[in-house]
């Protein structure tokens, strides 16, 4: 793993259902009208280092998918700004800022929905191999059969089209179309939440081998806490578009500081534990579209006091490379 950040957040947000002024807005010069905005990310750091495998967990609703879509460049920040290797692709020119982008790709969690229905597995992914002149024309088709080898799959089947495969098939050609363009980083967006059991297996094992064989940098995004464990060197824990905890797998496991993650690594069914009754966190995650003031967990929270219904928390170290945003953690 390198000591350099392969991609930087810096203090972003997101938020949808903003309005942008009408001509008639414009003309007078006035704001236009306020509508229902929810706040899906709000002012994130993450610095990502290559090699590294950083997972990012949180109920749905929390943003922890707005914000891979950020960090893979699928849609823009409202503010703050994305880095690669310490330069803000906002600042770059449109080639420098097109090479940048393709250092970066994602999988998402529903491979159906997000293959052509309409074109054969070879054009799949062999468009942006094509688009960006990745290999000489002649040699695209012994490209994509050596991309869908490398993902376990059978390039005599490239000719057929998305509905001839099961779901681990699918995946796998997400994560051939993916690799085809030679990226440095994969954001991974419940790539195996879809999937039975078994094949979520298959295709972690596939993510894994690739990362031995591309020296490849991971954002696995995720709810399932179990995967995030065997997968992952560092775990980013969001609740309602901010991050509340960051820390080394083992030392996050092992001492949860946050109430949120207590709450959650609570939950998680283990072998060694039986006769154990689970339950949901209490409450319901509040709605983005009117979030909490202070910390956003204090309704939710058995420890919460005035400070956190009126503060916001940061986050602070509390040691280990470990970071808590709560304010209970500050005599540490």
């Amino acid at each position: 793993m390198a000591d350099h950040s392969l991609l930087g957040l810096r203090d972003i947000s997101h938020r949808f259902g903003e309005r942008a002024p009408s001509v008639v807005d414009r003309l007078l010069g006035r704001a236009p009208r306020p509508g229902k905005v929810t706040h899906a990310v709000n002012h994130v750091d993450l610095d990502v280092r290559a090699g590294e495998v950083v997972g990012l967990v949180g109920e749905s609703g929390c943003g922890k998918s707005t914000l891979g879509r950020i960090a893979a460049g699928l849609i823009r920040p409202s503010e703050g700004s994305v880095e690669v290797d310490g330069v803000t692709i906002a600042g770059m020119d449109a080639e420098q800022a097109r090479r940048t982008r393709l250092r970066v790709q994602m999988i998402f969690q529903d491979p159906y929905a997000s293959l052509n229905p309409r074109r054969r597995i070879m054009d799949a992914v062999g468009e942006a191999v094509r688009v960006h002149r990745i290999v000489p024309p002649a040699e695209v088709d012994a490209y994509v059969c050596h991309q869908l080898e490398r993902a376990g799959l059978d390039p005599a089947l490239r000719g057929r089209y998305p509905h001839q495969f099961s779901g681990g098939q699918r995946q796998r050609i997400g994560i051939a179309r993916a690799l085809a363009v030679r990226p440095d980083m994969l954001v991974c967006d419940e790539a195996v939440a879809a999937l039975d059991v078994s094949i979520q297996a298959q295709v972690l094992n596939v993510f894994m081998d690739l990362r031995e064989q591309l020296n490849l940098t991971y954002l696995f995004i995720s709810h399932d806490l179990g995967v995030v464990e065997h997968l992952s060197d560092r775990v980013v824990v969001m609740y309602l578009g901010r991050v509340v905890e960051t820390a080394p797998v083992r030392e996050l496991y092992d001492h949860p500081a946050h109430p949120y993650t207590q709450a959650l690594l609570a939950e998680v069914p283990r072998i060694d534990v039986r006769h154990k009754r689970f339950s949901t966190i209490r409450g319901e995650i509040p709605s983005p579209l009117n979030p909490p003031s202070g910390c956003h967990f204090h309704p939710r929270c058995p420890f919460a006091t005035e400070r956190c219904r009126l503060e916001v928390p940061v986050l602070k170290p509390v040691g280990g490379g470990h970071f808590s945003a709560c304010h209970l953690n500050e005599g540490h």
